[in-house]
């Protein structure tokens, strides 16, 4: 039903092709009755739906237990720990890389070979984390002069490793 601009009240188009048609002024009573019990439905299966999650919240929160609750026998349950290169020597952990072994005192000799300015840069970036401007920052020298550390290391250590490593081999 639409309102006109002096209240007289006009029909909606919708309304006008159904049982009845320009007289009727309410829609076919199926069409609403269905209307009706889909709101129903849409109401009840958000109830339930609301119903259920509530439960679920209610069961997990009887089942979750703090870790600070825990007995210590309890909370080793909870990890593992990689024991698999514990009975090795430090020698035994050996990289094979191109026909090369790379070990890891001759990895530290190598880091311990570059120049300190760019050890440090090296060491922070890879073992750190940190960024180049951190880096910057941190040693109050520019981004550009930290990038450009960081790759000429990368010539230095390689060419330290590879004549290390053919060293080592023969």
């Amino acid at each position: 039903m639409l309102w006109g601009m002096k209240g007289e009240i006009k029909q909606s188009p919708a309304f006008a092709d159904a049982k009845g048609g320009e007289n009727m002024n309410e829609p076919n009573r199926t069409e609403w009755e269905i209307r009706c019990a889909f709101n129903g439905f849409c109401k009840r299966a958000l109830k339930y739906e609301a119903s259920n999650a509530h439960r679920d919240v209610r069961h997990h929160q009887l089942r979750e237990v703090a870790f600070s609750s825990l007995l210590p026998q309890e909370e080793e349950q909870l990890y593992t720990t990689d024991r698999h290169f514990a009975n090795e020597a430090a020698d035994d952990k050996s990289f094979y890389v191109a026909g090369m072994e790379i070990t890891p005192k001759l990895l530290a000799d190598a880091i311990h070979a570059l120049p300190e300015e760019k050890r440090d840069t090296v060491l922070l970036y890879y073992f750190f984390e940190m960024s180049d401007p951190e880096i910057a920052k941190l040693l109050n020298i520019s981004r550009s002069t930290v990038q450009y550390r960081r790759t000429s290391s990368f010539e230095l250590l390689k060419r330290y490793l590879e004549e290390r490593a053919y060293d080592e081999e023969q």
